[in-house]
């Protein structure tokens, strides 16, 4: 194999040539910089699939110099550090290299469709839709190298390319890397399968390129009589795509005839594309009989993934239905590259609607609320290949996905007009529309709106698009917690009344007998009127009479629930009757947002805010959870918090991240345990903080540390 490839030079003058932005002096050393450092301990063939992925980005993708900058940089053994990168690349390079690297992690783990890990995983693609063309980039290469895996690795790269890949490829607009992508998957997850159709495609192909023949013989004739200029090509469906026709109509292939698609590609451009298009279209409709059903303008409202093309399907020779697409060279690219293309042509502007698409993924993202695979799901419904266009009343055009509804549309004007959506009129039509009503294409819709309205769990079931799905998962969680916190004020005031200590022995047996997994389910029941007051109070003194229970133990913190009285305990004063400790799973420095969780037996535990304990702590025991700040005087105490920090080894490394700590001498080194494998490390540093800004310079000093490529906090939700 490596004998019949051109030798790694002429390969590497051959992506230079493919680099469409490659104009100047400066252009080409930053490839060839790029390049050096992506090749060090590389043998012949690991240099070779680094071409090859380079390659894709240029001439498949059709990106350019920054891209193939990252695509080298990424695939290096070690690359540089993030200030390395941003000194001898740019600020573009180190953006796009921060999002790469935030994948290749995910991957580390092997676990990529896990819950958080795939949170990430959007991170990364949220940080330059660059980073995700690379990133196909190099998985379009494993899926072409996928014959060398074995049978388990085959059938998980399958499983993750129809599950993660091909919705995205599809986004973007990559119609090429999307047909080739699902074939690829088919074929490795069911080959038998893939063999069979593959097989009756090409005992066909004769028989159906003389049809082909024939059938454009009269068009051809006709507009190069009328001195139009064009070229002609044609494609087969992909097995995988007839393979969803069988399944869809319940047919056998013998049975399927629009197995291919004729294109007419015209070489115009300007303002003159549109009326060309058309009348080529005419010329093939008065040579054939069209489908009136099957008419699609994609030229006058393109798909929300750049797609422009006029197509129409028309009854050809032997009463056979043909698929004919008409579109100029330009919307031929950008229908085969997709964003890439729209890059090219806009001067690296991009494409607007793939920007707010990377937008509204970055505010999905910011709501930790959301769970990461309904994320997913809801991507997968939004990258399908149908949309409708939908008016506002002053004439704006919203594109959303086949089947969305009169509240999608709503969201999609402004989340607080989603939120407060009753309904709508539709055409100016008279009676109003529900929240379910399907929009259609062409529909003028006009939005009606009540101030005391607000979203419901009900809607989950009525919205289809990502946008307004997660804005209403984000309401009902926050309203949820509100209303537990408005149902424990209510039992605690009652209970008072009544005389009765609200323990969480009641609040258990209340659970049980009302049948809610968390307590936080029963409170918010009572704040919804769910559960008679007066129904409680028997309940509880009968079980009480009955049981008869010994004397409460003292407890060794006395505090009033936050909840009731809003007093906040003060850290680092003398606090009267109460003893804290801080919470080893997050260990709470000074400075830090912090939330007291009442314990049995070991006083209040500080920890942070947004620890993962206390996120289930609070869903759990809410009226355990107590509000905790820090005095304005800091004190001489000092915090014990963790680091993990990752990078490349070289020698002297921990002497230099030794020297780093003791640069500040209120900082403590406690312990330093660094674990090294294949020119790599990744360790753990426990020191000694007085308080936060102290330990924000010590990361600050640590990342400047040649090597260093990561550092942040062992507790933290996200790095610091």
């Amino acid at each position: 194999m490596e004998n019949t490839r051109p030798s790694i030079p002429l390969r590497y003058r051959a992506l230079l040539k493919s680099c469409r932005n490659l104009v100047t002096r400066e252009d080409a050393r930053l490839v060839r910089e790029a390049f050096r450092a992506a090749i060090v301990d590389k043998s012949r063939e690991e240099i070779h699939r680094l071409l090859d992925e380079a390659m894709i980005v240029t001439s498949e993708i059709g990106l350019g110099r920054t891209s193939v900058v990252c695509a080298l940089l990424h695939r290096a053994t070690v690359p540089p550090d993030e200030h390395q990168t941003r000194a001898l690349f740019g600020d573009k390079v180190a953006r796009i290299m921060n999002g790469l690297q935030n994948i290749s992690r995910v991957y580390a783990t092997r676990q990529v469709v896990d819950s958080e890990n795939f949170r990430n995983l959007l991170l990364g693609f949220a940080e330059d839709v660059r980073v995700q063309l690379v990133f196909l980039a190099e998985k379009l290469h494993e899926l072409r190298l996928a014959d060398n895996l074995e049978r388990d690795e085959q059938e998980r790269l399958a499983r993750e390319a129809n599950y993660i890949y091909i919705p995205f490829t599809h986004k973007l607009g990559l119609y090429n890397i999307k047909s080739e992508m699902e074939d690829r998957a088919l074929r490795l997850s069911d080959p038998h399968l893939y063999n069979t159709i593959a097989g009756k495609l090409q005992g066909t192909k004769d028989a159906r390129e003389r049809y082909i023949a024939a059938f454009i013989a009269p068009i051809v004739e006709e507009m190069e009589r009328r001195g139009i200029k064009f070229k002609t090509k044609y494609r087969t469906k992909t097995v995988a795509s007839i393979l969803n026709k069988m399944r869809k109509t319940q047919v056998e292939f013998e049975e399927i005839y629009d197995i291919f698609a004729v294109r007419f590609i015209l070489e115009t451009a300007g303002t003159e594309e549109k009326a060309d298009c058309w009348r080529a279209y005419s010329i093939v409709t008065d040579k054939y009989t069209p489908n009136p059903r099957r008419l699609r303008d994609w030229i006058s409202v393109p798909k929300s993934n750049g797609y422009e093309s006029l197509q129409t399907t028309v009854l050809g020779p032997e009463n056979r239905w043909v698929e004919v697409q008409i579109r100029t060279e330009r919307m031929d690219e950008i229908a085969e590259k997709g964003f890439a293309a729209h890059w090219r042509y806009k001067g690296g502007s991009g494409d607007k609607s793939i920007e707010n698409w990377l937008s509204e993924l970055r505010e999905i993202l910011e709501s930790r609320d959301v769970n990461a695979m309904d994320l997913l799901d809801d991507i997968k419904i939004n990258v399908q290949d149908k949309e409708v266009h939908v008016f506002t009343p002053a004439g704006d055009l919203k594109t959303l996905p086949a089947g969305a509804t009169l509240l999608d549309f709503a969201y999609a004007i402004h989340s607080a007009v989603g939120a407060r959506c009753i309904g709508g009129k539709v055409n100016n039509e008279k009676r109003n529309e529900t929240l379910r009503y399907v929009l259609k294409n062409g529909d003028q819709v006009t939005i009606l709106t009540a101030n005391t309205q607000q979203p419901s769990a009900d809607w989950l079931n009525i919205a289809v698009t990502s946008k307004a799905r997660n804005k209403i998962r984000q309401f009902l969680s926050e309203n949820s917690h509100a209303l537990a916190a408005t149902g424990r004020e209510t039992l605690l005031r009652r209970f008072k009344n009544w005389k009765i200590e609200l323990t969480d022995e009641i609040i258990r047996r209340l659970q049980q007998h009302y049948k809610y997994k968390f307590a936080v389910d029963f409170y918010q029941a009572v704040a919804e009127g769910k559960h008679d007051l007066i129904d409680i109070k028997e309940f509880v003194n009968r079980g009480n009479e009955e049981e008869k229970p010994p004397p409460a133990p003292r407890r060794e913190v006395d505090v009033t629930p936050a909840a009731e009285t809003g007093d906040v305990l003060l850290i680092d004063r003398a606090v009267d009757n109460v003893a804290y400790k801080f919470a080893r799973c997050c260990n709470p420095v000074f400075g830090d947002k912090i939330t007291g969780f009442v314990s049995i037996g070991e006083g209040i535990k500080i920890h942070r805010e947004h620890c993962k304990n206390v996120i289930d702590l609070r869903r759990r025991y809410p009226y355990r959870i107590v509000n905790a700040s820090w005095t304005s005087e800091e004190g001489t105490t000092s915090y014990q918090t963790i680091l993990k920090v990752s990078g490349r080894e070289n020698a002297n490394m921990m002497t230099r991240v030794s020297e780093a700590i003791a640069k500040d001498s209120r900082i403590i080194l406690r312990g330093l345990a660094v674990n090294s494998s294949e020119g790599s490390f990744d360790g753990e540093i426990t020191v000694l903080v007085p308080n936060t800004e102290h330990l924000s310079q010590l990361i600050s000093r640590l990342k400047r540390v040649p090597g260093v490529t990561r550092v942040s906090r062992r507790d933290s939700v996200t790095d610091s």
